[in-house]
């Protein structure tokens, strides 16, 4: 057997062995040379064979190739190949999830759900785009009964794209919002791309299909899935019937939840009303009802369930040695989650004069981006914060728009300017939303925040 041939084999065979990232390379990995946007990943090769690494694959033919490094023409091409033997060869359930917010959310809810009985495998991080899925598809354990996959999109084609090579049998479509408008233009146009993952002709495999309908553009893929043959819809809202929430009420200093599941009443309480983690757990509940599988199991586990890093995780720190709590929204931000998580914070049984709002651009909307964050002020300015922190050129042109604001609306230009006045500013049991876009100073800032200390 040629050394190729070994590479392939180990791949197929083993899992979670494939690595982009020479910095996260241990013993017996595989590094992806891949060129990036500041360097080629040739340039760490020799750091990865010392950290352990079995193989390492590159496209330079003038790389000296050896029983460790691989040339292959093109590192893409060969990828894909694999992992379409790879997807081939599982025989268990295969998950995929898409939508505009909360995929990863929703595909950490249902592993953690599952992994209580089942071995499952699924994509780390956020690895929705082409490289990430097909590393997550690489890194499958083919010994798994479910494998989760995220399949997300920034253009026309790219679900078409992943889908035939994931072919998932379950799909769940979370929402359809105001992302990536940059490219899609509306959001009845991204709904059509999302719709691609069900289509008979992208994937041959998918069985069913999780949907929750609340909007226009979210209807457009209800109506195209009718059109599929041997599709079945799940969809859950009141209206279904079979999976909705049937009541909330409050109690003091929480809520008192009803899930109606296939005619069988769930009633659980929560300290904080959060819909999409309400429909997050619902669309768990209804997976778990579709496929025969404990119930209970989510029952007992999910008070246990924490948010995601970056996607509502509430930190505790100290600055200045006044302890305060973080809650960490800054993974990514539209107009919609902004929205939502601003409506969370407001209800947030707390005082309003501890309350700070820190938020950051909302990019990738297009000719929208300059009113959609003007709207976002007008609805901010309903309510009274301790301090509104802003920061990025889109809000720094809308404040202007404001005319009299019940708030200060201080804007500061980068996240060193921020850490200056929080020091300043901030007092003991002080609370701090944070929310904003990917590569955002707001993004940069989450970070070096929580870097001062978690005293969970």
């Amino acid at each position: 057997m040629n050394i190729k041939s070994k590479l392939e084999e180990y791949i197929i065979l083993k899992k979670d062995k494939v690595k982009i990232s020479s910095k996260e390379i241990k013993k017996n990995d595989i590094f992806l040379a891949l060129n990036g946007k500041n360097y080629h990943g040739n340039k760490f090769i020799n750091s990865s064979i010392k950290n352990g690494a079995r193989f390492c694959i590159t496209d330079n033919k003038n790389y000296t190739q050896n029983e460790k490094v691989i040339f292959v023409k093109n590192i893409y091409d060969y990828l894909i190949g694999l992992a379409k033997i790879k997807r081939d060869l599982f025989k268990g359930k295969i998950i995929g999830i898409t939508g505009s917010a909360g995929k990863t959310t929703l595909k950490e809810t249902l592993a953690f759900f599952l992994k209580k009985d089942h071995k499952i495998s699924f994509s780390k991080k956020s690895y929705n785009n082409k490289l990430g899925v097909l590393v997550s598809l690489l890194n499958l354990d083919l010994n798994s009964s479910f494998a989760i996959f995220e399949i997300g999109t920034n253009n026309f084609g790219e679900i078409k794209y992943l889908t035939k090579i994931v072919k998932p049998n379950e799909v769940f479509i979370t929402n359809i919002q105001s992302t990536h408008l940059e490219n899609f233009q509306t959001k009845n146009n991204i709904a059509r791309e999302k719709s691609n993952i069900f289509i008979l002709k992208n994937n041959n495999q998918r069985k069913k299909l999780y949907l929750n309908i609340n909007n226009k553009s979210e209807n457009i893929i209800l109506n195209r899935a009718k059109k599929e043959k041997n599709l079945k819809i799940i969809n859950i809202n009141k209206p279904s019937r079979k999976y909705f929430i049937k009541k909330i009420l409050p109690k003091k200093n929480a809520y008192k939840v009803y899930f109606s599941i296939n005619k069988k009443i769930i009633i659980f309480n929560t300290k904080s009303l959060i819909m999409f983690r309400l429909m997050n757990l619902l669309f768990c509940y209804a997976f778990f009802s579709e496929n025969s599988l404990k119930i209970n199991s989510i029952k007992e586990r999910q008070k246990y369930l924490k948010p995601v890093d970056g996607r509502g995780l509430i930190h505790n720190i100290v600055i200045n040695k006044n302890k305060i709590k973080v809650i960490d929204e800054s993974y990514n931000a539209n107009p919609d989650t902004m929205f939502q998580s601003i409506e969370y914070f407001i209800n947030l049984k707390k005082m309003n004069s501890k309350k700070i709002l820190i938020l950051g651009n909302m990019n990738e909307l297009g000719i929208s981006s300059y009113r959609m964050h003007i709207n976002l002020l007008y609805y901010l300015d309903k309510f009274i914060f301790k301090f509104v922190i802003l920061c990025g050129e889109f809000f720094q042109r809308s404040i202007k728009k404001i005319n009299n604001p019940q708030n200060e609306f201080i804007y500061l230009k980068d996240k060193n300017k921020i850490m200056k006045f929080l020091n300043k500013n901030i007092h003991n049991d002080d609370i701090i939303l944070i929310k904003c876009s990917n590569s955002t100073e707001i993004n940069k800032l989450a970070k070096d925040l929580l870097k001062k200390g978690n005293l969970n």
